[in-house]
């Protein structure tokens, strides 16, 4: 690994443990040296891991649909109903069938009742009572086959209701109420709820990307972090893709680009919490705990916000403060 690499991780890795100050209670701050790492605003756009589509097992007209473009929706949650006016007919042939094959079974159970009476007394042939058994046998088999069918027919209408396959946010519905369609078409396309950012950056990051590298989103001011989770192995026009994750992706739309910091580099420097300083008649100035326990106040040069998860109102001070001092609240 290059040298700008072994300083950049250590960079990265300082800055993420805080290593910029001690805070020994609310009222006070010790300045202590540490890596800074510079950071670049580039975009990305946030994508959904998997895109999945809904779609029917059962062909058919669409006789109700439950959700528009831009729902959320949980994994098995009815979307979509697709009916076929012919099973319905089916479904009444098998009951008519079922209801006569029951008379029928039940007038071979009465003929054999009477016919093993009957054979006792020696008023009929054996034969008889074997012809009323295989009769009372076929029956039982044609209703049993009969119900079965059924039983398979009613499981495939149920199969007209479409349901969620993930847990996500429709994107897509290109379908209405109404519609005919095939087994097999899709009914929504729905993006699973695990966002992540994906980014492009210049392939001289290429080097200096890692698993685990922290990213910086600045949503409404205030810093939302997070870290790349997967790197593509890949480098297309000179860009090389990533993706990170970050707490709040779901409130964004799929497919929106924002402004994201990533790490460029680490260098040495002081940083301290943002609410230590004060301005007054532009210029900006730091109180320091004497040894005695008095307090004076020094002018500082403040430089760019360095928001961290342990430090997130952090800015860096470019000149009047020194390893050491202790700062006071104002």
């Amino acid at each position: 690994m290059s040298s700008l690499g072994r300083k950049w991780l250590l960079g990265s890795t300082l800055l993420l443990a805080g290593a910029f100050g001690s805070q020994a209670n609310a009222d006070s701050w010790t300045v202590t040296a540490g890596s800074i790492s510079d950071q670049q605003a580039v975009f990305a756009t946030v994508e959904s891991v998997h895109v999945v589509a809904a779609r029917t097992q059962l062909g058919g007209i669409i006789t109700s649909f439950s959700v528009q473009d831009g729902d959320n929706v949980t994994a098995g949650q009815p979307i979509a109903t697709v009916a076929d006016s012919s099973m319905a007919a089916q479904q009444e042939s098998l009951d008519a069938d079922i209801t006569g094959l029951n008379a029928q079974l039940s007038q071979a159970n009465v003929d054999v009742s009477r016919d093993q009476q009957l054979i006792r007394s020696g008023a009929i042939a054996e034969s008889t009572l074997d012809q009323a058994t295989t009769a009372q046998h076929v029956a039982a088999s044609a209703l049993k086959a009969q119900i079965a069918a059924r039983a398979a027919l009613t499981q495939q209408i149920a199969n007209g209701v479409v349901r969620a396959p993930v847990s996500g946010r429709v994107l897509l519905t290109p379908l209405t109420q109404g519609s005919v369609v095939l087994m097999g078409d899709s009914i929504a396309t729905i993006a699973e709820q695990n966002y992540v950012l994906r980014l492009d950056l210049p392939e001289h990051f290429a080097p200096l990307l890692r698993t685990g590298s922290p990213v910086r989103i600045d949503s409404n001011g205030t810093p939302a972090f997070g870290q790349v989770v997967h790197i593509y192995p890949q480098i297309q026009n000179g860009m090389v893709e990533a993706d990170a994750s970050a707490p709040g992706l779901g409130s964004y739309f799929v497919g929106q680009r924002i402004q994201v910091w990533v790490l460029a580099g680490a260098r040495p420097g002081i940083v301290v919490p943002a609410h230590f300083l004060t301005t007054q008649y532009g210029l900006d100035y730091a109180d320091l705990r004497q040894a005695d326990g008095s307090v004076i106040a020094v002018p500082v040069q403040r430089g760019e916000a360095r928001p961290t998860p342990d430090l997130p109102d952090g800015v860096e001070i470019l000149s009047g403060l020194h390893v050491g001092e202790v700062l006071a609240a104002p």
